[in-house]
Protein backbone atom coordinates (compact mmCIF):
# COMPACT_ATOMS: atom_id res chain seq x y z
CA UNK A 1 0.00 0.00 0.00
CA UNK A 2 1.19 3.25 -1.05
CA UNK A 3 0.71 6.31 1.53
CA UNK A 4 1.58 10.06 0.69
CA UNK A 5 4.13 10.59 3.82
CA UNK A 6 4.43 14.41 4.39
CA UNK A 7 1.10 15.09 5.64
CA UNK A 8 1.38 12.20 7.94
CA UNK A 9 4.73 13.30 9.38
CA UNK A 10 3.49 16.55 9.69
CA UNK A 11 1.41 15.34 12.49
CA UNK A 12 4.10 14.50 14.68
CA UNK A 13 6.79 16.93 16.35
CA UNK A 14 9.66 16.93 13.86
CA UNK A 15 12.12 19.43 14.05
CA UNK A 16 12.75 21.76 10.88
CA UNK A 17 11.35 20.92 7.13
CA UNK A 18 10.87 18.15 5.47
CA UNK A 19 13.70 17.48 3.13
CA UNK A 20 13.34 14.17 1.77
CA UNK A 21 11.14 10.23 2.75
CA UNK A 22 12.60 6.86 1.74
CA UNK A 23 11.56 3.72 2.12
CA UNK A 24 13.05 1.82 5.03
CA UNK A 25 13.26 -2.09 4.27
CA UNK A 26 13.64 -3.51 7.76
CA UNK A 27 11.29 -6.37 8.83
CA UNK A 28 8.36 -8.16 7.24
CA UNK A 29 5.32 -6.64 9.37
CA UNK A 30 5.37 -2.62 9.69
CA UNK A 31 5.75 -0.62 6.57
CA UNK A 32 8.79 1.70 7.42
CA UNK A 33 10.64 5.27 6.10
CA UNK A 34 12.95 7.08 7.27
CA UNK A 35 12.02 10.86 6.48
CA UNK A 36 14.91 13.74 6.81
CA UNK A 37 14.47 16.81 8.04
CA UNK A 38 16.45 20.17 7.90
CA UNK A 39 16.79 22.48 10.88
CA UNK A 40 17.00 25.95 10.83
CA UNK A 41 20.83 25.36 11.90
CA UNK A 42 20.95 23.91 8.47
CA UNK A 43 21.55 20.68 9.95
CA UNK A 44 19.80 17.78 9.25
CA UNK A 45 17.45 14.93 11.33
CA UNK A 46 16.61 11.75 10.72
CA UNK A 47 13.08 10.08 11.92
CA UNK A 48 11.77 6.54 11.83
CA UNK A 49 8.02 6.50 10.95
CA UNK A 50 6.21 3.58 10.53
CA UNK A 51 2.74 2.45 9.91
CA UNK A 52 1.90 -0.20 12.26
CA UNK A 53 0.31 -3.18 10.89
CA UNK A 54 -3.11 -3.51 13.09
CA UNK A 55 -3.42 -6.87 11.36
CA UNK A 56 -0.99 -8.71 13.16
CA UNK A 57 -1.19 -6.55 16.20
CA UNK A 58 -4.48 -6.09 16.94
CA UNK A 59 -4.52 -3.73 19.93
CA UNK A 60 -1.95 -1.18 19.13
CA UNK A 61 -3.35 1.54 21.69
CA UNK A 62 -2.11 -1.08 23.69
CA UNK A 63 0.95 -2.28 21.92
CA UNK A 64 2.12 1.58 21.72
CA UNK A 65 1.49 2.22 25.25
CA UNK A 66 3.70 -0.93 26.73
CA UNK A 67 6.63 0.76 24.13
CA UNK A 68 5.73 4.22 25.67
CA UNK A 69 6.00 2.94 29.71
CA UNK A 70 8.96 0.89 28.90
CA UNK A 71 11.03 3.25 26.85
CA UNK A 72 10.00 5.91 29.58
CA UNK A 73 11.46 3.70 32.39
CA UNK A 74 14.54 3.12 30.04
CA UNK A 75 15.42 6.55 29.77
CA UNK A 76 14.76 7.36 33.39
CA UNK A 77 17.30 4.99 34.10
CA UNK A 78 19.94 5.30 31.53
CA UNK A 79 19.76 9.16 32.52
CA UNK A 80 20.64 8.11 36.10
CA UNK A 81 23.36 6.07 34.94
CA UNK A 82 24.93 8.84 33.05
CA UNK A 83 24.35 6.91 30.21
CA UNK A 84 22.92 8.83 27.03
CA UNK A 85 19.10 7.67 26.20
CA UNK A 86 18.32 9.21 22.92
CA UNK A 87 21.05 6.39 21.69
CA UNK A 88 20.67 3.61 24.21
CA UNK A 89 17.02 3.42 23.96
CA UNK A 90 13.88 3.82 21.36
CA UNK A 91 12.83 7.58 21.37
CA UNK A 92 8.84 8.24 20.73
CA UNK A 93 8.49 10.98 18.95
CA UNK A 94 5.07 13.03 20.35
CA UNK A 95 2.00 13.97 17.77
CA UNK A 96 1.18 17.58 17.89
CA UNK A 97 -1.10 16.44 20.36
CA UNK A 98 0.94 15.42 22.56
CA UNK A 99 0.31 11.63 22.00
CA UNK A 100 2.67 9.23 21.10
CA UNK A 101 0.78 7.71 18.29
CA UNK A 102 -1.51 8.74 14.81
CA UNK A 103 -4.55 7.69 14.55
CA UNK A 104 -5.65 9.12 10.68
CA UNK A 105 -9.64 9.23 9.88
CA UNK A 106 -8.57 6.15 7.52
CA UNK A 107 -8.00 4.02 10.90
CA UNK A 108 -4.04 3.78 10.19
CA UNK A 109 -1.64 3.82 13.19
CA UNK A 110 1.28 5.27 12.88
CA UNK A 111 4.55 5.96 15.04
CA UNK A 112 7.61 8.27 15.04
CA UNK A 113 11.27 7.64 16.44
CA UNK A 114 14.37 9.32 16.66
CA UNK A 115 16.81 7.84 13.96
CA UNK A 116 19.73 6.40 16.36
CA UNK A 117 22.61 7.35 14.34
CA UNK A 118 26.12 5.67 13.98
CA UNK A 119 24.69 2.24 15.01
CA UNK A 120 23.89 -0.41 12.80
CA UNK A 121 21.59 -3.78 12.92
CA UNK A 122 23.36 -6.95 11.13
CA UNK A 123 21.65 -9.39 9.50
CA UNK A 124 24.05 -11.70 10.08
CA UNK A 125 26.67 -12.70 12.96
CA UNK A 126 30.16 -11.26 11.96
CA UNK A 127 32.42 -12.54 15.01
CA UNK A 128 32.29 -13.78 18.96
CA UNK A 129 32.03 -9.89 20.11
CA UNK A 130 29.17 -9.36 18.24
CA UNK A 131 27.55 -12.12 19.81
CA UNK A 132 28.84 -11.11 23.31
CA UNK A 133 27.40 -7.64 22.93
CA UNK A 134 24.61 -8.69 21.38
CA UNK A 135 23.73 -10.72 24.22
CA UNK A 136 24.62 -8.53 26.96
CA UNK A 137 22.52 -5.67 25.37
CA UNK A 138 19.59 -8.53 25.67
CA UNK A 139 20.76 -8.90 29.40
CA UNK A 140 21.14 -5.30 30.14
CA UNK A 141 17.62 -4.27 28.44
CA UNK A 142 16.42 -6.66 31.07
CA UNK A 143 18.58 -5.52 33.93
CA UNK A 144 17.36 -1.72 33.78
CA UNK A 145 13.77 -3.37 33.56
CA UNK A 146 14.06 -5.80 36.58
CA UNK A 147 12.03 -3.09 38.79
CA UNK A 148 9.54 -2.34 36.23
CA UNK A 149 6.11 -4.00 37.24
CA UNK A 150 5.50 -6.51 34.94
CA UNK A 151 1.84 -7.19 35.32
CA UNK A 152 1.52 -2.73 33.79
CA UNK A 153 2.60 -4.80 30.40
CA UNK A 154 -0.37 -5.87 28.36
CA UNK A 155 0.06 -9.08 25.88
CA UNK A 156 0.61 -8.24 22.43
CA UNK A 157 0.25 -11.88 21.52
CA UNK A 158 -1.68 -13.54 23.95
CA UNK A 159 0.13 -16.98 25.22
CA UNK A 160 2.66 -16.46 22.71
CA UNK A 161 5.68 -18.67 24.64
CA UNK A 162 2.80 -20.45 26.30
CA UNK A 163 4.20 -24.07 25.29
CA UNK A 164 1.26 -26.68 26.57
CA UNK A 165 -1.17 -24.18 24.61
CA UNK A 166 1.58 -24.95 21.65
CA UNK A 167 1.62 -28.17 22.04
CA UNK A 168 -2.23 -28.53 22.06
CA UNK A 169 -2.89 -26.61 18.74
CA UNK A 170 -0.40 -29.12 17.22
CA UNK A 171 -1.76 -31.91 18.46
CA UNK A 172 -5.61 -30.52 17.28
CA UNK A 173 -3.71 -29.74 13.54
CA UNK A 174 -2.22 -33.30 13.44
CA UNK A 175 -5.38 -35.00 14.47
CA UNK A 176 -7.79 -33.10 11.66
CA UNK A 177 -5.24 -33.27 9.32
CA UNK A 178 -7.19 -30.49 6.89
CA UNK A 179 -4.73 -30.58 4.12
CA UNK A 180 -3.63 -34.42 4.24
CA UNK A 181 -0.21 -33.73 5.15
CA UNK A 182 0.34 -35.73 8.09
CA UNK A 183 1.49 -38.85 6.07
CA UNK A 184 4.39 -36.90 4.87
CA UNK A 185 5.51 -35.95 8.47
CA UNK A 186 5.12 -38.93 10.74
CA UNK A 187 8.63 -38.38 11.89
CA UNK A 188 8.14 -35.01 13.07
CA UNK A 189 5.05 -35.55 14.92
CA UNK A 190 6.40 -38.55 16.47
CA UNK A 191 9.71 -36.60 17.77
CA UNK A 192 6.78 -33.89 19.20
CA UNK A 193 5.30 -36.25 20.74
CA UNK A 194 8.13 -37.81 22.21
CA UNK A 195 8.97 -34.74 23.91
CA UNK A 196 5.74 -33.76 25.50
CA UNK A 197 6.87 -33.49 29.03
CA UNK A 198 9.07 -30.79 28.48
CA UNK A 199 6.41 -28.59 26.96
CA UNK A 200 4.81 -27.64 30.50
CA UNK A 201 7.61 -27.06 32.31
CA UNK A 202 8.45 -23.42 32.30
CA UNK A 203 4.65 -22.62 32.79
CA UNK A 204 4.41 -25.20 35.61
CA UNK A 205 7.03 -23.66 37.29
CA UNK A 206 5.18 -19.83 36.94
CA UNK A 207 2.27 -21.44 38.64
CA UNK A 208 4.14 -22.46 41.19
CA UNK A 209 6.07 -19.50 41.84
CA UNK A 210 9.66 -20.66 40.99
CA UNK A 211 10.50 -18.35 38.67
CA UNK A 212 9.22 -14.59 38.55
CA UNK A 213 7.93 -12.96 36.17
CA UNK A 214 9.73 -10.27 34.27
CA UNK A 215 9.58 -7.76 31.75
CA UNK A 216 10.79 -9.57 28.57
CA UNK A 217 11.32 -8.52 24.48
CA UNK A 218 10.16 -11.74 23.33
CA UNK A 219 11.96 -11.35 20.23
CA UNK A 220 15.71 -11.59 20.70
CA UNK A 221 17.25 -12.20 17.06
CA UNK A 222 20.87 -11.16 16.85
CA UNK A 223 19.43 -7.82 14.43
CA UNK A 224 17.41 -6.63 17.12
CA UNK A 225 20.09 -4.86 19.02
CA UNK A 226 21.82 -1.89 17.57
CA UNK A 227 25.90 -2.24 17.23
CA UNK A 228 27.33 1.18 17.47
CA UNK A 229 29.88 1.84 14.41
CA UNK A 230 32.91 2.87 16.37
CA UNK A 231 33.11 0.74 19.72
CA UNK A 232 31.20 -2.74 18.28
CA UNK A 233 29.34 -2.64 21.31
CA UNK A 234 25.33 -3.38 21.58
CA UNK A 235 23.90 0.59 22.36
CA UNK A 236 19.81 -0.35 21.88
CA UNK A 237 17.68 -2.91 21.95
CA UNK A 238 14.64 -1.87 19.21
CA UNK A 239 11.68 -3.85 17.91
CA UNK A 240 9.90 -3.36 21.28
CA UNK A 241 6.27 -4.80 20.05
CA UNK A 242 6.68 -8.02 21.70
CA UNK A 243 7.54 -6.62 25.16
CA UNK A 244 5.18 -8.38 27.61
CA UNK A 245 5.34 -10.30 30.83
CA UNK A 246 7.32 -13.14 30.66
CA UNK A 247 10.48 -15.43 31.58
CA UNK A 248 14.09 -14.31 31.55
CA UNK A 249 13.96 -18.15 29.83
CA UNK A 250 12.19 -16.87 27.11
CA UNK A 251 14.82 -14.46 25.68
CA UNK A 252 17.85 -16.30 26.28
CA UNK A 253 16.38 -19.25 24.75
CA UNK A 254 14.72 -17.86 21.86
CA UNK A 255 18.73 -15.83 21.55
CA UNK A 256 20.59 -19.00 21.16
CA UNK A 257 17.66 -21.28 18.63
CA UNK A 258 17.98 -17.66 16.12
CA UNK A 259 21.88 -17.07 16.87
CA UNK A 260 23.69 -20.38 17.79
CA UNK A 261 22.63 -21.87 14.39
CA UNK A 262 25.10 -21.02 12.47
CA UNK A 263 22.96 -22.16 9.64
CA UNK A 264 19.73 -20.80 8.35
CA UNK A 265 16.58 -20.86 9.87
CA UNK A 266 15.02 -23.47 6.62
CA UNK A 267 18.12 -25.21 5.84
CA UNK A 268 17.39 -28.78 3.91
CA UNK A 269 21.26 -30.13 4.69
CA UNK A 270 20.53 -30.59 8.17
CA UNK A 271 24.37 -31.85 8.91
CA UNK A 272 24.97 -28.03 8.67
CA UNK A 273 22.95 -27.59 11.63
CA UNK A 274 24.30 -27.62 15.02
CA UNK A 275 24.16 -25.16 18.24
CA UNK A 276 27.99 -24.02 17.74
CA UNK A 277 29.64 -24.28 21.22
CA UNK A 278 31.71 -20.86 20.88
CA UNK A 279 28.70 -18.86 19.80
CA UNK A 280 26.62 -20.34 22.61
CA UNK A 281 29.55 -19.53 25.14
CA UNK A 282 29.75 -16.07 23.85
CA UNK A 283 25.87 -15.09 24.62
CA UNK A 284 25.89 -16.65 27.83
CA UNK A 285 28.78 -14.75 28.76
CA UNK A 286 27.62 -11.86 27.43
CA UNK A 287 24.11 -12.24 28.70
CA UNK A 288 25.23 -13.18 32.29
CA UNK A 289 27.76 -10.51 32.45
CA UNK A 290 24.58 -8.41 32.44
CA UNK A 291 22.67 -9.77 34.70
CA UNK A 292 24.38 -12.62 37.15
CA UNK A 293 23.81 -10.50 40.00
CA UNK A 294 20.01 -10.50 39.84
CA UNK A 295 18.40 -13.68 38.43
CA UNK A 296 17.82 -16.32 40.60
CA UNK A 297 19.91 -19.56 40.59
CA UNK A 298 17.64 -21.54 38.90
CA UNK A 299 16.63 -18.97 35.91
CA UNK A 300 20.73 -19.95 35.22
CA UNK A 301 19.78 -23.21 35.80
CA UNK A 302 17.57 -23.38 33.27
CA UNK A 303 19.34 -21.22 30.75
CA UNK A 304 20.15 -24.75 28.99
CA UNK A 305 16.64 -26.06 29.28
CA UNK A 306 15.35 -22.91 28.01
CA UNK A 307 17.57 -22.87 24.61
CA UNK A 308 16.20 -26.56 23.87
CA UNK A 309 12.45 -25.43 24.42
CA UNK A 310 12.24 -22.17 22.58
CA UNK A 311 13.81 -23.96 19.92
CA UNK A 312 11.51 -27.31 20.08
CA UNK A 313 8.69 -24.44 20.17
CA UNK A 314 9.28 -22.65 17.63
CA UNK A 315 9.58 -25.91 15.58
CA UNK A 316 6.51 -26.96 16.75
CA UNK A 317 4.81 -23.40 15.25
CA UNK A 318 5.95 -24.23 11.91
CA UNK A 319 5.01 -27.92 11.78
CA UNK A 320 1.18 -26.98 12.96
CA UNK A 321 1.05 -24.42 10.12
CA UNK A 322 2.61 -27.05 7.50
CA UNK A 323 -0.60 -29.00 8.57
CA UNK A 324 -2.97 -26.43 8.75
CA UNK A 325 -1.96 -25.50 5.05
CA UNK A 326 0.69 -22.11 5.93
CA UNK A 327 -1.64 -20.05 6.86
CA UNK A 328 0.30 -18.34 9.61
CA UNK A 329 4.23 -17.56 8.72
CA UNK A 330 5.05 -16.46 5.39
CA UNK A 331 6.37 -19.30 2.48
CA UNK A 332 8.14 -19.45 -0.35
CA UNK A 333 7.76 -22.96 -1.53
CA UNK A 334 5.19 -25.89 -0.23
CA UNK A 335 7.26 -27.35 1.55
CA UNK A 336 9.31 -24.14 3.31
CA UNK A 337 7.81 -24.73 6.69
CA UNK A 338 8.87 -28.48 6.61
CA UNK A 339 12.11 -27.47 6.17
CA UNK A 340 12.17 -24.87 9.06
CA UNK A 341 10.48 -27.75 11.06
CA UNK A 342 13.13 -29.99 10.49
CA UNK A 343 15.91 -27.24 11.09
CA UNK A 344 14.27 -26.83 14.54
CA UNK A 345 14.18 -30.26 15.33
CA UNK A 346 17.67 -30.93 14.18
CA UNK A 347 19.00 -28.29 16.72
CA UNK A 348 16.75 -29.69 19.56
CA UNK A 349 18.36 -33.01 19.10
CA UNK A 350 21.97 -31.70 19.16
CA UNK A 351 21.17 -29.61 22.12
CA UNK A 352 20.32 -32.81 24.00
CA UNK A 353 23.38 -34.72 22.48
CA UNK A 354 25.57 -31.62 24.32
CA UNK A 355 23.63 -30.79 27.01
CA UNK A 356 25.90 -31.71 29.42
CA UNK A 357 28.71 -29.37 27.96
CA UNK A 358 26.39 -26.31 27.71
CA UNK A 359 25.27 -26.85 31.57
CA UNK A 360 29.43 -26.54 32.10
CA UNK A 361 29.99 -23.25 29.87
CA UNK A 362 27.06 -21.87 31.97
CA UNK A 363 28.87 -23.04 35.33
CA UNK A 364 31.85 -21.43 33.76
CA UNK A 365 29.85 -18.23 34.02
CA UNK A 366 27.33 -18.14 36.44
Amino acid sequence: MKFNIAPILNNFRCKGNLFETKIHKIGHIHDTYIAVFQKEDGKFQRYLLQHINHHVFKAPTELMENIHNVTSHLREKIAAAGGDPARETLTLVPTKEGKHFLKTSAGDYWRAYLFIENAQAYEAIKSLDHVYHTSRAFGKFQRLLRDFPAERLHETIPGFHHTPKRFEAFMAAAKKDSQNRARFVGEEIGFVKARANDTPVLVDLIQQEKLPLRVTHNDTKFNNVLIDNETGEGICVVDLDTVMPGLSLYDFGDSIRSGANPASEAERDLSLVQVDLNRFEAFVHGYLDATRDFLTPLEIDLLPFSAKLMTFECGIRFLTDYLQGDIYFKTDHESHNLDRTRTQFKLVADIESKFEQLGEIVEKYR
